[in-house]
């Protein structure tokens, strides 16, 4: 970034951002351990001390980049909700829309769920992002629960699961095993995790049609 586009943002009131930007540059180009307060000054062409307007340390700014990723995530999740047919298929298109996204920011990605570096519970912003996020999955199990599409009771496991199972591929994905067991699988990393979001809606639907019941 040039020190006359620094200085400009600077002027106009968004150092906060272009710090969070030139962390995430160096994020994806080395990694998160390349971030500090004084090399992200560096890169983004301001005073050492400039940071400290914003972030008290790195963990704060760890922390609004983990928020500012919540808040993608949602509007993914929401996205992928408004878009799908019923309740069923909303489920599948969350699992997917929550796998691309890992895959397509993995710098987000990797703070968002790395409590030793970003803490969104210490940050009221940060962590309602992340309480948003988790909320639209509550809400549209409990869409498929009235359509019938998953077990009725309580939820709480059920959503635990799928939450777990979309990360756990997203986690793959994005740290490279998946595409090599993808590939032979279902010709694509992206068709995989469709099959798979695909397969556990229909056992779900089954459990319900079989009057399986969530919880003790």
């Amino acid at each position: 970034m040039s020190d006359s586009r620094t200085r400009a943002s600077y002027h106009h009131g968004s150092l906060r951002e272009t710090l969070v930007r030139a962390s995430l540059e160096l994020i994806r180009a080395e990694g998160i351990g390349a971030v500090s307060l004084r090399r992200v000054a560096r890169e983004a062409g301001v005073s050492p001390g400039a940071p400290y307007h914003h972030f008290p340390d790195r963990a704060a700014l760890l922390t609004a980049i983990a928020g500012e990723g919540f808040g993608m995530l949602e509007e993914r999740l929401v996205g992928a909700r408004a878009a799908a047919a019923s309740p069923a298929a909303a489920l599948t298109a969350m699992t997917e829309a929550y796998v691309r996204f890992a895959h397509e920011q993995p710098a987000y990605f990797h703070l968002m769920f790395r409590p030793e570096l970003a803490r969104p519970d210490k940050d009221a912003a940060a962590k309602q992002a992340a309480e948003r996020s988790f909320q639209v999955l509550c809400d549209v199990v409990a869409d498929c629960q009235l359509a019938g599409d998953v077990p009725a009771g309580d939820p709480g496991a059920l959503v635990t699961a799928l939450w777990a199972l979309a990360h756990g591929l997203a986690s793959l994905w994005v740290d490279g095993p998946l595409d090599g067991r993808a590939t032979p699988l279902a010709g694509s990393t992206e068709a995989l995790v469709t099959q798979i979001a695909q397969g556990v809606a229909t056992v779900l639907a089954g459990a319900a049609r079989a009057g399986v019941r969530l919880g003790p």
